[in-house]
Order: C-alpha cells, then sequence, then structure tokens
C-alpha cells in the first residue's frame, strides 16, 4: 500500500511517560474522528485537536509507495545508529488507518521500537512495542490495553473514572490546550492530588518550543 504521511521529523518526546526521549515522529496523514477541516470541527467525535493532519506537505512528508520507502526514511531521520535504540512514534491523525504488518516488519528490520499514539477506536496490530490510547469524547474505544493512556482533560461528559479499571501500565491526565489553559492546568493538578493512579502529562515540546 501507499502510506499518506503529514510529516516525518527527529524531535524529543513531549508528553506522557517517554517525555525527553530522541524520536522520530511519523505523523499520518487522516483521523477517523475529524476531517481536519475547521469547518467540520463543531460535529466531530474530537473538537480539540490542535495537529494539522491534511495532506503530505509537511516537513519529510510525502507518499510512500512501500513500507521499505518509509522505514528508510524515518532511519535517515534517526541519522545514526549509534545513537542508542532507534523509537518512531507513529502519530496522526490515527495513525491505525494506515499502520500494517508489512510497515511493522519494515521498521523492526530498520531496528526500530515502534510506538503508537491511537484514539483507540482501531484494533491494534501485533508486533507494536508501545501502545499509547488517548480517548476522544464519547467515541467506541475498544482498545482498553496498553502501556499508558493519556486523557485530554476535561472533556465533555467525560469522566476519568471510566477508565481507572482498563488495563494500562501508566494513567496520564493532560490539560486541554485552548483559551483556558491555565485553568485547566489547575484542574489537572488537582484531579491527581485527589486521584493517585493518574499523572499529569504537559506538553513540553511546546513549553521549549519544539515539534
Amino acid at each position: 500500500m501507499t502510506y499518506s504521511v503529514k510529516e516525518l521529523f527527529l524531535t524529543l518526546q513531549g508528553e506522557g511517560a517517554n517525555t525527553g526521549r530522541r524520536a522520530v515522529f511519523c505523523r499520518f496523514a487522516g483521523c477517523n474522528l475529524w476531517s481536519g477541516l475547521e469547518k467540520d470541527r463543531a460535529t466531530a467525535q474530537c473538537t480539540f485537536c490542535d495537529t494539522d493532519f491534511i495532506g503530505t506537505d509537511g516537513p519529510g512528508g510525502g507518499k510512500f509507495k512501500t513500507a521499505q520507502d518509509l522505514a528508510t526514511a524515518a532511519l535517515q531521520c534517526w541519522r545514526s545508529n549509534k545513537l542508542g535504540k532507534p523509537l518512531i512514534v507513529c502519530t496522526g491523525g490515527e495513525p491505525l488507518l494506515q499502520i500494517d504488518a508489512a510497515l511493522i516488519d519494515a521498521l523492526h528490520a530498520a531496528g526500530f521500537e515502534i510506538a503508537i499514539e491511537t484514539n483507540g477506536t482501531i484494533k491494534v496490530p501485533q508486533g507494536i512495542d508501545w501502545v499509547c490510547v488517548s480517548p476522544k469524547g464519547q467515541s467506541d474505544v475498544i482498545v482498553t490495553t496498553g502501556d499508558e493512556l493519556k486523557l485530554v482533560y476535561p472533556q465533555k461528559n467525560v469522566d476519568p473514572k471510566r477508565f481507572n479499571d482498563w488495563d494500562f501500565t501508566h494513567f496520564f491526565i493532560q490539560p486541554l490546550d485552548d483559551e483556558n489553559q491555565l485553568h485547566h492546568v489547575q484542574e489537572a493538578i488537582q484531579y491527581c492530588l485527589d486521584h493517585p493512579q493518574w499523572r499529569l502529562s504537559l506538553q513540553t515540546h511546546k513549553m521549549i518550543g519544539i515539534a
């Protein structure tokens, strides 16, 4: 298959359990919860996305005709096989609309540990090394086990207690980034103080000015 990638670049993971870790980010184009168009935001299942995932015109982006082509491009972003275990973070949009067995095999063959950030509405294929699920609104989340659950907070009619019994190693509350962000940060801090199962996740990449 052809893989449509919005952008592919080297950075530091900015949030969650792997914050600060060197990683290649592969942002796939497309999502099943929002078209990415502002005219559709109000009626989308996810109304607060802060990411441009339309098209393939971002840095390093493009249409990759084979899994090997994409794995090779990702490895070129990493730049050196002497700099620890390569990590690729597959995000979007919704990466599981495109990730398949061929790509998983190609990335592993290139030496990558594969992490995904998914909305949890699509089954995770075998071979993914790190699964982060970020539930959105009232969408039908079917992925209830993984490495980290990262809940943007607050979300209308979404109570974190809904996820307390799910099978994740880490549970993160991440303040919603909108015009009331400072208030949401305080809300998130208080929630974590009151519910120690949950830890605070901040978008550190935005704080330090990296992608």
